[in-house]
């Protein structure tokens, strides 16, 4: 899995070293980021962030389901998320 290769800075830019690209990624992101790391699912990736917000879980499954989208298209995760 390639997003366990991204290397976020202080200035909140992802790179992974055997792509050679950059993101640009706002607290959100990196918070999805470290908790793919991390080895949670999407769902406890929408509980978690849910209930660190206050925001509806619907709210944040389709933001994060919209990102893990993104991860696929990049080849950083494969279909299951992984």
């Amino acid at each position: 899995m390639l997003i366990n290769e991204m290397i976020v800075d202080e200035n909140d830019m992802g790179f992974v070293p055997s792509l050679g690209i950059t993101f640009q990624l706002n607290d959100t992101a990196k918070k999805i980021i470290e908790l793919i790391k991390e080895g949670k699912s999407k769902d406890e990736i929408v509980e978690i962030i849910s209930s660190e917000s206050g925001k509806d879980w619907r709210e944040v499954y389709i933001d994060v389901n919209d990102f893990f989208q993104k991860l696929r298209v990049y080849g950083l995760i494969d279909e299951s998320g992984n």
